[in-house]
């Protein structure tokens, strides 16, 4: 099994022209060969390889261009690599564009291979030299690095093998239920707050977004503006990704079975009103984690239908009923039981299995208290009392639920 690693660079002033000029080497191998396959594809001609493009380069591009020589020849090499696997993707991938051209200081990158030792919090990379990091790195020895610039800054990242290692787990079955109000409202009753990033700057990100608007096209102020607003999003998908981190590392380390449901994100998003909060809770990540990170430490992620009702079901009665968005304590209209609605959906999504295998026949209009039910087709009684409206406690209602 592979695990990435990913940290930032403490660069010295010599390094930082080497990176860009490995960095404007890559765009521009890219470009080249961009516009030759989109030439080669009106012309209804052969797709050229990412080796036909590479002697290409070697015979044209490179003999003409001294500054190719100043840098490591991986990284043209890699960029073409990326540019014929960007139009395979076109090819089978429906309703995927075709691949643009690259510009200055967008999305910078480039792909070292060879000799690379690393020690601590220094690595050494070739052509660079010695290099330090701002973290510890893993004790391996890793073939090839990846190199990307994120607002004004250098980061390294590699991939290295990683052995599986089940960890001790504190709870078999966990129930998750993902919101916007709370990132996760778990069926033990722990609650993680949305860290709401974009929110909670966007008034400073339009502040400085008009700030740009002031500054002259072309002028050092105005790059000075820029780069203001992307360090200011670089915070922002920094505490996001920080929050998801602990999140689903907790549920994977101390639980066997993560019970969530499988959301249609993209339909979500489409939802005006609600897009941005969506977007900014970050679920379509969330996910990603935790499948990863479940097979890391020995759990079993189980998604449950879209289609399941797990906000409309009484966690204790089973009862159904229709909740509005606006309604965020789940009031049922059978036995009385009154709790947070996220909290009843994820003791839902905890029981799905149990539900599923030992269907309850419900009428339209419910179970009644005190009556009976019926549990594959077995008459049951109900030992629940007809009682009036009663808000119970977290422990309380796992304690009528069981």
């Amino acid at each position: 099994m592979l695990k990435s690693f990913h940290t930032k660079l403490n660069l010295n002033n010599q390094q930082r022209t080497l990176a860009a000029k490995h960095a404007g080497v890559a765009r521009h191998a890219w470009n080249w060969g961009l516009e030759i396959c989109l030439k080669a594809l009106s012309a209804n001609e052969k797709l050229p390889s990412a080796i036909d493009l590479h002697k290409r380069l070697v015979a044209e591009i490179k003999s003409a261009n001294p500054w190719y020589y100043q840098v490591s020849k991986c990284a043209p090499q890699q960029a073409l690599r990326h540019l014929f696997k960007a139009f395979g993707h076109f090819f089978k991938v429906p309703g995927r564009g075709k691949p643009k051209f690259k510009k200055k200081n967008i999305k910078d990158g480039f792909y070292l291979e060879g000799s690379i030792t690393v020690s601590g919090n220094r690595i050494k990379l070739p052509i660079f030299g010695w290099v330090r990091c701002h973290e510890i790195l893993p004790a391996i020895k890793p073939k090839n690095v990846t190199i990307t610039k994120r607002a004004s800054d250098w980061y390294v990242s590699f991939r290295y093998e990683l052995e599986a290692k089940p960890s001790p787990k504190t709870r078999q079955r966990i129930g998750v239920d993902i919101g916007i109000k709370s990132l996760a409202t778990c069926s033990d009753g722990s609650v993680f707050p949305n860290a709401k990033a974009y929110r909670k700057t966007q008034r400073k990100l339009a502040h400085l977004q008009r700030s740009i608007c002031r500054k002259l096209q072309g002028s050092i102020n105005r790059t000075k503006a820029n780069l203001k607003v992307a360090r200011l999003h670089r915070r922002i998908a920094n505490i996001r990704q920080d929050a998801l981190h602990k999140l689903t590392s907790w549920l994977a380390k101390n639980h066997s079975e993560i019970v969530i449901e499988d959301l249609n994100i993209s339909g979500m998003l489409k939802n005006h009103r609600l897009a941005s909060a969506i977007a900014d809770s970050g679920f379509y990540e969330f996910k990603r984690q935790l499948e990863y990170k479940a097979s890391w430490y020995g759990a079993t992620v189980i998604k449950v239908d879209k289609f399941y009702p797990s906000s409309q079901l009484c966690s204790c009665c089973q009862h159904r009923q229709k909740m509005p968005l606006s309604a965020r304590i789940f009031k049922c209209a059978n036995c009385g039981i009154e709790l947070d609605r996220d909290f009843n959906a994820s003791v839902n999504l905890e029981h799905w299995q149990a539900i599923i295998d030992y269907p309850l026949t419900v009428s339209s209009t419910g179970i009644a208290c005190g009556g009976s039910h019926q549990l594959n087709g077995t008459a049951i009684k109900d030992s629940m009392k007809q009682e009036g409206n009663v808000k119970l406690s977290i422990n309380q209602a796992f304690e009528v639920c069981e």
